[in-house]
């Protein structure tokens, strides 16, 4: 089983989907800092100065020794108070939307670009195979007993 295991792992495929998963995670932490830190502020500034993370609804009461601000999601939901969190849901929405366009725009490209060398390909424009040794040998040979007049013996 372990052996079975080990080629399983070792296929191409696996480490490629490892791989894309790491860059993946790395990639993320870059959409949220780009969500959070460049284009909420701007769309909170477009929409009355509010941030999206600010909004959510108590469910439930809020422990008595509590001493945190009332209007701070972070801080309630530390204190373990039930909260419907719809501004966070928002920006993780938007996260989302972001990353899936980022994901499109590059994919788009790919696909492009693997057209376009298809298309290269197929409307002859790839250099021809180099001749064998051999061929090229025999053509110099050809070549050379002609220019002394010689001629080839029939076969």
């Amino acid at each position: 089983m372990f052996k079975d295991f080990r080629t399983f792992i070792a296929r191409g495929n696996v480490l490629d989907l490892a791989v894309g998963v790491i860059i993946g995670g790395a990639f993320a932490t870059i959409t949220k800092s780009l969500t959070d830190d460049i284009i909420m502020p701007v769309v909170g500034a477009i929409f009355g100065g509010f941030d999206f993370s600010s909004y959510f609804v108590r469910l439930g009461p809020v422990p008595a020794t509590y001493r945190g601000s009332l209007d701070s999601y972070p801080q309630l939901k530390a204190a373990g108070v039930p909260l419907f969190g719809y501004g966070e849901f928002i920006t993780v929405v938007i996260n989302f939307i972001i990353l899936a366009f980022i994901v499109f725009l590059l994919m788009r490209s790919v696909n492009k670009l693997i057209a376009r060398l298809e298309h290269e390909k197929a409307s002859g424009q790839a250099e021809p195979a180099a001749d064998p040794a051999e061929v090229v040998l025999l053509r110099e040979i050809r070549d050379e007993l002609k220019s002394r007049g010689a001629t080839p013996p029939v076969v």
